[in-house]
Formats: C-alpha cells, sequence, structure tokens
C-alpha cells in the first residue's frame, strides 16, 4: 500500500490549505509555493502515488481533474488567455510529492515548456 502524503491531510482538513474546491472524487487547493499568479493543485482523493499506477477504476477522479481545471481557470479569469495544466512522474519527471497531483498555472505568459 501507497504511504500517506501531504496531500491525504488536506483532503481530510488536517492541515490548512485554502481549498478552492472539494467533492467525492478530487480537491483543488492553491500551491503554498506560486510560480504564477495562478497556481492551483488538483488532486484525486484516493492515493494514487504516480501515474504509472493509474488504474480503469480512477477514469472518473481524473476525469474531474480535468472539468475542475477548466472551471477554476473559468474562476480565476484565465481561461480566455490561457493556462496549462501539468502532471508531473517520478523523479525525472520532477514529481516532489508522491500523490499524483495537476498543477493549474496560468495569470502570466509561459511560453514554451520544451522544443518539440
Amino acid at each position: 500500500m501507497a504511504e500517506e502524503t501531504i496531500f491525504s491531510k488536506i483532503i481530510r482538513r488536517e492541515i490548512p490549505a485554502d481549498i478552492l474546491y472539494q467533492d467525492d472524487l478530487v480537491t483543488a487547493f492553491r500551491d503554498i509555493h506560486p510560480r504564477t499568479p495562478t497556481h492551483v493543485l488538483i488532486i484525486p482523493n484516493t492515493l494514487i502515488p504516480t501515474l504509472n499506477d493509474v488504474k480503469a477504476a480512477d477514469e472518473m477522479a481524473l476525469g474531474r481533474m480535468m472539468t475542475v481545471a477548466a472551471k477554476l481557470a473559468k474562476e480565476a479569469g484565465i481561461d480566455e488567455d490561457g493556462y496549462r495544466v501539468i502532471l508531473n512522474c517520478n523523479q525525472h519527471g520532477g514529481q516532489e510529492v508522491f500523490h499524483i497531483h495537476m498543477h493549474l498555472l496560468g495569470g502570466q505568459p509561459l511560453g514554451p515548456m520544451l522544443s518539440l
């Protein structure tokens, strides 16, 4: 079984966080070290350590993460200018907390990440 993370405690509201959205599948809250004017983390309420651990049963929560990202982007007023969503996987992918989470970033021009 995967180890509990700080995100598990945020979901249960055992530690403070600026929660913007929560339902039975996902929780969204402001990042405590924002990289952009809008920087929100969107997480499934079930602990899934990495993207590699996703199962078919997780599809509803992952889909909800996307719709919540779009809803929060609209509420933040960044939907028209544009925003970025990022989901890192494992150490080389930049994942620091091993409970999958989507970063919603916006509020300024972001530019290209990589030349693909």
